[in-house]
């Protein structure tokens, strides 16, 4: 099971994914779920420019990355699957992508409507129920890093 990661991350691609999470886990590649970055060649580069020569990523919409997703999750090598919002991550468990897997959760900031749930997690009111039907599905935690303990975000944590 070469997919070792499954994050929500409002940065995606950046230090603490490729540096912490990446080198640790020996990362080979990284599937950005999102539909703006899935269409943008340019902000693809972009966002891919932050990686060494030997790793590799792919934009991919919530469809495709459904459609495809024993493929990428069968890939050669050890990768992330990366989405930037809780309704993504959703949108790819409600697809049966997620059954018996972990979500980890990390770098959702505050911002407007949103409360803290940890120093790194807040969440507004859709993003909790979001995680509500990821965790119906898979094992919802938060994790800054892989050295860090682990933190499960469940109905008491979600309130």
């Amino acid at each position: 099971m070469p997919l070792e990661l499954l994050r929500i991350d409002e940065r995606l691609i950046h230090g603490q994914v490729l540096v912490g999470w990446g080198s640790p886990l020996d990362l080979d590649f990284y599937i950005v779920v999102d539909e703006a970055l899935a269409s943008s060649e340019w902000e693809q580069e972009l966002w891919a420019s932050a990686l060494a020569d030997e790793e590799s990523a792919e934009f991919v919409g919530v469809d495709e990355a459904a459609r495809r997703f024993g493929e990428l999750d069968s890939r050669e090598g050890r990768g992330a699957l990366l989405t930037r919002d809780t309704a993504t991550m959703r949108a790819l468990a409600e697809r049966g992508c997620l059954d018996g897997r972990s979500v980890n959760v990390g770098g959702l900031y505050a911002a407007k409507g949103r409360k803290r749930i940890l120093d790194y997690v807040h969440l507004s009111p859709e993003e909790i129920g979001d995680l509500r039907v990821i965790g119906e599905r898979a094992a919802v935690c938060a994790r800054s890093l892989p050295t860090a303990p682990e933190v499960r975000i469940d109905a008491s944590r979600l309130g």
